[in-house]
């Protein structure tokens, strides 16, 4: 394992091999001594997208909701999982995003549909001179989302989860302030095959860990598959991160995201940071 490779994996915290029951008891704790330390909240808000990532911090959450429940007393409803469905307008995959909240079971669930929104902002910008890309439509509509989710948690005295894990920390496969901003990511460090086998373990329907990731955010190109955008595979990828060897293409991709991405793993940069040093 070549030094870049091994600082990688030790910056995203992920093992090479990992027991699913011991880290959902250990994401599920995380999540209520978040709240036992925040005793001001009153529980979790996370947008459910129909994916991988998001199906498993919802049923993580609601599990965590549960047992604090449990904990303070029978019908004791202090704490809450609110589950949000984000559509931009008709979502292609909301079968599967009601398929991934039938199994979450979350305490309430909310609609808001983004597309009013994101594209009041574009023409705003529109009429002031600056025509946006497709793509940049795209993270508009992620920061949207997350702007949502902030507000529904502002008025619920609640804390926004992160899906954010290892695989996509190291690509940067994701929005910076949209997706990537979050107040607490229950499965970092996990990998993408890891968190399928979380999700085998809890009973998850196959269909929604088993669905080709995408992040559905462009209009020009609907349902354009992760692997695509990035060039590389999430097998890959996840092999890299639990320190075996991969292809030299692979390696060479999986090393240029990181390195390209490296701003949004940082807080913003100040003087006292050797950020551009590296």
């Amino acid at each position: 394992m070549e030094e870049l490779q091994r600082q990688i994996i030790e910056e995203l915290k992920v093992q090479p091999n990992i027991d699913p029951k011991k880290e959902i008891r250990r994401s599920i704790d995380f999540l209520k001594s978040y709240m036992e330390k925040h005793s001001f909240f009153r529980g979790f808000v996370l947008g459910i997208s129909g994916g991988q990532d998001s199906t498993l911090v919802g049923k993580l959450a609601q599990m965590a909701v549960d047992e604090l429940n449990e904990r303070d007393g029978a019908n004791n409803d202090h704490y809450t999982f609110i589950a949000v469905k984000l559509p931009y307008g008709t979502q292609t995959d909301m079968n599967d995003v009601e398929d991934a909240i039938a199994f979450i079971s979350p305490s309430e669930t909310y609609e808001i549909n983004i597309k009013e929104a994101v594209d009041a902002s574009t023409a705003a910008l529109k009429q002031a001179g600056i025509e946006i890309t497709d793509f940049t439509k795209g993270n508009e509509k992620a920061r949207e989302r997350m702007k949502a989710q902030y507000s529904i948690a502002a008025t619920y005295n609640c804390v926004v989860l992160g899906t954010d894990q290892a695989a996509e920390a190291l690509t940067g496969f994701f929005t910076k302030y949209g997706d990537g901003a979050s107040d607490a990511v229950p499965i970092f460090r996990l990998n993408k095959r890891q968190g399928r086998q979380l999700l085998q373990e809890l009973d998850c329907p196959e269909h929604l860990y088993m669905k080709v990731p995408t992040a559905d955010l462009e209009d020009d190109r609907p349902m354009l598959p992760d692997e695509v955008a990035l060039g590389v595979s999430y097998e890959e990828i996840d092999d890299y991160l639990e320190g075996k060897a991969v292809s030299e293409t692979a390696k060479n991709t999986i090393e240029a995201l990181f390195r390209k991405s490296k701003h949004k793993r940082h807080l913003p940069v100040t003087v006292f940071d050797d950020f551009w040093k590296d």
